[in-house]
C-alpha cells in the first residue's frame, strides 16, 4: 500500500484509487447521456418562461450587419465589443422575456455565482460598479448584465420572447437568413451564435416521470407561484407540503436548504454527492477597492484563469477554492526535475488532490450530526471530476428534524409513482417534485440550440457534424461563411465562463474589423486550417481521456463516455490559459491565418 507523507494526515493513495473506481463503476452506464430526456412535447412546459406574460407581435422583416443568437452575456459581450469597434448594427434574438441569459432562467432561491464576483462579472471598472461582497448573487448578476446594456446603449438591440428556428447562408446576397417561430425574416451579414453552453434543461429518464400527479417544475423554471418566496428564499407556499429534490449538483446545493427551511418535509434525492467546501463570503473592503489601479479586473481574471487552467503565476491574487489545488501543483512543477520530472508533477497533484478530498470528508464528519447520514454525503472521486462546490450552510441542513437523505447508491431514483418517488423499493409520497438535473451538455448541437444553421451548398451543420466534429479555433466552420460560434468545443472551457465569451467577443470584433479594413466581407475558415485544427486538437485531447476515464459519471464526462473521439469536441485538451495565447498571438498578427476574407 502506497502511503505518501506530505506534511498533513498520511495519504492512502492506492486505497482511494480502488475506492474512487469502485464508486465510478456503481455509476457507470450503457445508456450514457440518452438516461437524459429533452422538455420537449409531452414536457415542454418544463422549458415554459414563467416570469413574463407572452407578449403578441407582427411578425417583422429587417436586415442587419450583425444577428446574434442569444441575450446572455455571449451576447452583451459581444455587442459591446462590436460597438466599440465601431459596428452599431447589431441585433440580438433572445428566447427569454429579457437579457441574462442562464441569469435570466434561474432564478432559485439561493441563487449566486461561486467564484469570487471581481473575477466573474465582466467589464466592472468600464461600468464603474464594484461588488459588495466576494459573490454575487442571481440577481445581482442579472442586474450588472443591464448595467452593461444600458451602460452601452444596447436595450434596443433586442428581440425577445423569440425563438430561432433556422438559419441559413444566401449565397447570391452574401447574408445569412434568419428565422424566427414569430414569422420572422431577418438578413444579416454576420450571424453569431450565442446560445449558451448550459442552456437547455433536461429530465431524468425515470421511468413513470410522465404519470405524477402532484406537482413538478425543473429549477432553471423555478415556480414561485407554487412555492412562494424570492430570490431570498421565505418559500411559504411550501407549508404543509412534501417536497422531493431530484440532483445534488451546484444548483441543488444553493436551494436546497431553503427548501428545507420552509416544507413540512424534504426528500433529497442524490445519486452521487458534491464536494462541497467552504464558501466564507465576505464583505467588499472598501480600502481594498479604492487601493486598485486602473487595469485591476484583467488582471485578476487572468490571474484566476493561469491558475485554474495549468498557466503560470507569481502570485494566487483570489485566493479561494478554486486556485488552492493548482497552486500547489505549480509548486512540485518548479522542483521537478530529472527524466520523470512529468511524473513526480503527476504524483505530487494526486496527492495534494488528495489532501483536499479528505479534508471535504472531515468537515461532512465535523457538521453532519448523524454518522450514516455523513458517510452517505462524502464524494469519492477527484476533485476535478465534478464541478467543484461551495456552501456554507447546504451540510448543515441534513441536521434538521423534517429533511431525509434519500441515498440511492449511484443508481437514480427507480421510479416515479403517481403520488411519489420509489428509492430502495421504497414509495416516498410527495406533493412536488423539483427536478435539479441540469442542462443538457454532450447531445447533438443543434439540439441544443434548438434551429438547424444551413451553410453552402445547402449543407446543414447538423449533417456536417454528423460526420466528424470540425472546427477552426472552435469559432469557424469552413462551408459556413460569416458565422461565429460562441461554444467550447475545440475551444477554450475555462472556469470562468464569462471570460471565455469575453475572448470570443474580443476575436470576433478584430475579425470583422479586419474584414471591414479589406471591404472584404465574407469570411470563411479554409479546409486546410480547419483540418490541421482538429488534428491538433485530437493530439492534446490525450491530456483529458486519462484523467476523465478514472472520474464518476457525470457531463465531464459524456457519463463515463468520453472516448478519444469525443474528447477532441471538447474543450481546447492544453486548457483555457494555453488557448489564449495562442488566439492573442493569432490576433496580434494581424494575418488571421487560417481564414479567407473575400468580397463573395
Amino acid at each position: 500500500m502506497s502511503v505518501v507523507d506530505a506534511g498533513t494526515t498520511p495519504v492512502d493513495l492506492e486505497g482511494l484509487r480502488a475506492k474512487y473506481l469502485e464508486e465510478r463503476d456503481k455509476r457507470l452506464r450503457k445508456d450514457g447521456i440518452d438516461q437524459y430526456i429533452g422538455t420537449g412535447g409531452d414536457f415542454s412546459y418544463f422549458a415554459e418562461d414563467p416570469y413574463v406574460e407572452r407578449v403578441e407581435r407582427v411578425p417583422i422583416t429587417r436586415t442587419c450587419e450583425v444577428a446574434i443568437v442569444g441575450a446572455g452575456f455571449g451576447g452583451i459581450l459581444t455587442a459591446v465589443k462590436l460597438k466599440d469597434a465601431g459596428i452599431d448594427d447589431v441585433l440580438m434574438i433572445e428566447k427569454g422575456g429579457d437579457f441574462g441569459g442562464t441569469w435570466y432562467w434561474n432564478r432559485y432561491p439561493g441563487l449566486a455565482c461561486d467564484m469570487k464576483s471581481y473575477v466573474y462579472l465582466p467589464l466592472l471598472e468600464e461600468t464603474g460598479y464594484m461588488p459588495p461582497r466576494s459573490y454575487a448573487s442571481g440577481p445581482e448578476i442579472r442586474a450588472h448584465a443591464e448595467r452593461i446594456v444600458d451602460h452601452w446603449s444596447l436595450r434596443d438591440k433586442a428581440l425577445f420572447q423569440t425563438l430561432v428556428t433556422r438559419a441559413e447562408w444566401i449565397g447570391a446576397s452574401g447574408r445569412w437568413r434568419v428565422s424566427t417561430d414569430r414569422g420572422d425574416v431577418i438578413e444579416a451579414r454576420y450571424l453569431v451564435t450565442a446560445n449558451g453552453p448550459l442552456s437547455r434543461p433536461k429530465l431524468p429518464g425515470i421511468p413513470g416521470i410522465a404519470g405524477f400527479r402532484g406537482h413538478t417544475f425543473h429549477t432553471s423554471r423555478w415556480d414561485y407561484a407554487y412555492t412562494g418566496g424570492g430570490p431570498d428564499g421565505n418559500l411559504t407556499g411550501l407549508k404543509g407540503k412534501r417536497v422531493a429534490i431530484i440532483g445534488t449538483g451546484a444548483t441543488g446545493i444553493q436551494c436546497i436548504p431553503h427548501l428545507a427551511a420552509s416544507a413540512d418535509h424534504l426528500y433529497v434525492v442524490q445519486r452521487t454527492p458534491s464536494g462541497v467546501d467552504i464558501r466564507q463570503e465576505v464583505p467588499t473592503d472598501p480600502e481594498w477597492a479604492a487601493s486598485l489601479k486602473p487595469g485591476w479586473q484583467k488582471e485578476w481574471i487572468d490571474n484566476f484563469n493561469a491558475l485554474t487552467s495549468g498557466g503560470a503565476a507569481e502570485r494566487d491574487l483570489i485566493e479561494d477554492g478554486w486556485t488552492f489545488l493548482f497552486k500547489k501543483i505549480a509548486a512540485a512543477a518548479a522542483t521537478a526535475s530529472g527524466p520523470d520530472a512529468m511524473l513526480q508533477i503527476l504524483h505530487a497533484a494526486e496527492v495534494a488532490d488528495a489532501e483536499k478530498m479528505n479534508e471535504i470528508r472531515a468537515r461532512i464528519d465535523a457538521i453532519v450530526a448523524d454518522p450514516a447520514t455523513a458517510e452517505r454525503l462524502k464524494p469519492w472521486y477527484r476533485r476535478f471530476c465534478k464541478r467543484p462546490v461551495f456552501h456554507d450552510g447546504y451540510l448543515e441542513t441534513f441536521n434538521r428534524d423534517n429533511v431525509t437523505l434519500l441515498d440511492t447508491d449511484g443508481r437514480g431514483v427507480e421510479a416515479v409513482t403517481e403520488t411519489g418517488i420509489r428509492v430502495g423499493g421504497v414509495e416516498y409520497e410527495v406533493d412536488c417534485i423539483v427536478f435539479a438535473s441540469g442542462f443538457e451538455v454532450g447531445t447533438d448541437y443543434i439540439r441544443r440550440a434548438g434551429y438547424d444553421i444551413v451553410g453552402r451548398g445547402g449543407l446543414s451543420l447538423q449533417d456536417k457534424w454528423s460526420h466528424r466534429f470540425s472546427t477552426f479555433h472552435g469559432m469557424h466552420v469552413h462551408g459556413f461563411p460569416n458565422l461565429f460560434l460562441h461554444q467550447n468545443a475545440q475551444a477554450a472551457l475555462p472556469a470562468n465562463f464569462c471570460h471565455g465569451l469575453a475572448e470570443g467577443a474580443k476575436a470576433i470584433a478584430a475579425i470583422l474589423g479586419h474584414a471591414q479594413a479589406l471591404d472584404r466581407p465574407v469570411v470563411e475558415a479554409t479546409q486546410d486550417a480547419e483540418d490541421a485544427w482538429v488534428a491538433h486538437c485530437g493530439e492534446v485531447a490525450a491530456n483529458l481521456v486519462p484523467f476523465f476515464e478514472q472520474c464518476t459519471p457525470g457531463y465531464y464526462n459524456l457519463e463515463g463516455h468520453l472516448t478519444q473521439e469525443a474528447a477532441q469536441g471538447f474543450g481546447y485538451g492544453a486548457g483555457a490559459a494555453a488557448f489564449f495565447h495562442l488566439k492573442d498571438q493569432w490576433l496580434a498578427d494581424g494575418r488571421f491565418a487560417g481564414l479567407e476574407f473575400s468580397t463573395g
